[in-house]
């Protein structure tokens, strides 16, 4: 049995073995850091937390493949390693880029807080942070795949020929692209112009909810009764709908009552101004009461109270209404509608045309067609003082 040759064995044991040295220490130092800080919330653990798993792989075939070209190994025999390296390295570069996209993305939203009083321009910022940082996380994985699938001369081949068609193959996709394009174009302009946000309450098919999650292809509205309503982005583009918080917050919030004619407005008013000092959610801007229509038997009365947000406002005109309704029957409750009848004794029946129907009120001078008007109990007693001779 021959001994091995170091002299012809070293040129590829050395670079091999210091290689794969240096990848392991990568790889064990990235994993620890890792671990390190994987309960850490500060700044520099988050980043160190983010950096350290795709490098721990990265590195280690990074330096195999230098350890593989500093050998006298013909590129025949390299080639197939060297291509799977590559093909993983790219995967590495694109899983730390998304990861960095993600970090920055759970960054300014960690800096802009939701869960405040007044949290437009947080919700702004967390609608344009979370579409173009999908957007950009998708165009990182699309540009990761393009480089891996060209570095394969098959495919290299199939975009020559892709190419000498690009007109029937341009059409042909584009028109079974059009909705993943037509979501995309409505994502950059649903995160620039912001006709919706995170949280925006809004009105859409009739159903009132909130903006719950954009994402990079639909909207997901969170409705009043904990159901979900999913909406694809081009149809916020496409079609109108309500945003009752697109500028602000705050709301008004409208009770309508019918009531009597003889309703005391002013002490309405006074009761409404009680309630609205009384509960938390009035903002103190707006708490009005107006006559604002009438009808044959009542009066529209219009209560407009003011509130921080579309909740409060639905809570406070609850509210408003069950104690201005309690008021009215404990102190007035003749102000409640009612329906009233007259009844008459009139042996003659009524006319059915109003215009020619006399009123009960109504007198008129007496003909000689209608003969001796009648005489009342009243009058009973002078006709026969009349009568009676002398």
């Amino acid at each position: 049995m021959k001994h091995l040759d170091w002299n012809s064995a070293a040129p590829y044991v050395v670079p091999l073995g210091i290689s794969l040295l240096l990848g392991l220490l990568a790889w064990s130092v990235f994993l620890w850091m890792a671990r390190r800080t994987r309960n850490k919330d500060y700044r520099r653990a988050r980043i160190v937390r983010v950096l350290s798993v795709p490098l721990a792989f990265l590195l280690p075939m990074l330096f195999l493949i230098i350890g593989l070209e500093a050998t006298p190994l013909r590129d025949g025999d390299l080639a197939l390693v060297v291509r799977t390296l590559h093909i993983g390295i790219t995967g590495c570069v694109t899983w730390l880029l998304v990861r960095v996209v993600n970090a920055i993305v759970a960054a300014i939203l960690r800096d802009h807080p939701i869960n405040v009083v007044d949290n437009l321009a947080a919700r702004q910022i967390h609608t344009q942070t979370r579409v173009l940082g999908r957007i950009a996380a998708g165009l990182v994985m699309l540009i990761g795949v393009s480089v891996v699938l060209l570095s394969f001369d098959e495919v290299k081949q199939v975009g020559k020929t892709l190419l000498a068609s690009a007109g029937i193959i341009g059409l042909v996709a584009g028109i079974a692209a059009k909705p993943v394009f037509g979501n995309l174009i409505a994502g950059l302009q649903i995160a620039l112009a912001q006709p919706i946000r995170l949280d925006d309450v809004v009105i859409v098919e009739g159903e009132w909810g909130r903006i719950e999650e954009i994402t990079s292809s639909f909207v997901v509205v969170n409705i009043w009764d904990e159901r979900r309503m999913v909406v694809p982005l081009t149809w916020f583009i496409e079609n109108p709908f309500q945003n009752w918080t697109r500028r602000s917050a705050q709301l008004l919030g409208t009770i309508m009552l019918f009531l009597d004619y003889r309703t005391p407005m002013g002490e309405v008013r006074a009761e409404l101004e009680r309630i609205c000092k009384r509960d938390a959610r009035w903002d103190g801007r707006v708490c009005i009461a107006q006559v604002t229509d009438t009808t044959e038997t009542t009066m529209q009365v219009r209560l407009l109270v003011s509130a921080r947000n579309s909740a409060d406002a639905f809570d406070l005109r609850c509210v408003v209404r069950e104690q201005i309704l309690e008021f009215l029957a404990r102190e007035h409750l003749y102000a409640l509608p009612r329906t009233r009848a007259e009844l008459s004794s009139d042996p003659e029946p009524m006319l059915d045309t109003p215009a020619v129907r006399p009123s009960l009120h109504q007198t008129r001078s007496p003909s000689p067609q209608d003969g001796p008007p009648p005489i009342s109990h009243g009058d009973h007693d002078a006709a026969e003082v009349a009568s009676r001779p002398e």
